[in-house]
Formats: C-alpha cells, sequence, structure tokens
C-alpha cells in the first residue's frame, strides 16, 4: 500500500514542523469533482453565451463566468493541497458564498436586470441549489479538516 503524497508548503513545511495536508482525499475528492464538474458548466456556459449572443445580458454572462473562474480557483487549491491552498480555499469559498447571496438576492429584487439566468440566479436554482449548498459544506469540511490537522489527538493513534 502506497501512502498519499505530501505536498510541499514552503519552509515550514520542509523542516518537518507539519505534514502536507491532502485536501484532495476522502470528503475534499467529493469536494474536486463537484467544484470540476461547476467549473466546466460555468465557463462553457459563459462562453457559448457570450459568442453567440452577447449583447442580450451581458451582466449574467460576465457573472457566469466570474462564477467559471471562482471554481477553477477553489479546484485548483483543493487538488494543490496543504495549508496554504487550504486557507485560500476557504476564503474563496466564502467569496463564492458572497456572490450567490448577493446575486441569488439582485436576481429576486431585480429581474430586469438579468434577461438571462447567471449560474447563481435565484441562489442556483437552475442548478438544484447546488451553488448555495457546495460553498457551505466546503468551508465546513475545510474547517473541520484544519482541526483535526490541528488537533494532537487526530494525528495520535491511542487519540479518542
Amino acid at each position: 500500500m502506497s501512502e498519499p503524497v505530501k505536498v510541499r508548503e514552503g519552509a515550514a513545511g520542509a523542516s518537518g514542523d507539519k505534514p502536507g495536508f491532502d485536501l484532495g482525499s476522502g470528503p475534499g475528492r467529493l469536494l474536486v469533482w463537484l467544484y470540476g464538474v461547476f467549473t466546466v458548466a460555468a465557463a462553457s456556459r459563459s462562453v457559448v453565451q457570450m459568442i453567440l449572443d452577447f449583447g442580450r445580458a451581458p451582466l449574467a454572462y460576465v457573472l457566469s463566468a466570474i462564477a467559471a473562474v471562482v471554481y477553477a480557483f477553489i479546484t485548483y487549491s483543493l487538488v494543490r493541497g496543504g495549508e496554504t491552498a487550504r486557507r485560500a480555499a476557504l476564503v474563496c469559498c466564502a467569496a463564492e458564498l458572497a456572490g450567490v447571496l448577493v446575486v441569488g438576492t439582485w436576481t429576486l429584487a431585480e429581474p430586469s436586470a438579468f434577461p438571462d439566468a447567471t449560474v447563481w440566479s435565484d441562489y442556483g436554482m437552475g442548478y438544484l441549489f447546488i451553488p448555495v449548498i457546495l460553498p457551505v459544506t466546503a468551508m465546513i469540511w475545510l474547517r473541520r479538516s484544519a482541526r483535526q490537522r490541528l488537533s494532537p489527538a487526530a494525528s495520535s493513534p491511542s487519540g479518542d
């Protein structure tokens, strides 16, 4: 059986203070998959819409492209692993949630501003509300994984 590859974390990781942390294993693997799918979906949607009919709803199409970039960065951070990547993913998930809440509220309060839907319209209703659930789930998992990594009981075989 082989051990997971540990990710270098600058000077601290190289000195052996704390081992690298693999965010792409366990539940993180599902998050990587979901964020990867959403990256492709949001990017494909925005590129096609911008090419075919940008003048119809430029705000909606640009917001979908921004969502794709956010999803891609989170996917990359989760795949890269390590404490720095975990922190970056956590910040980006918080920004994603804020975006979903702002755009979701905006689409409900002023529908005329959005002649076509974005990924985050109506809190992600077109995507089964996954855009609002995913960042919350990811932030919970990222925070829990950090506590487990830092907890001496989590790394000790005799810990409860």
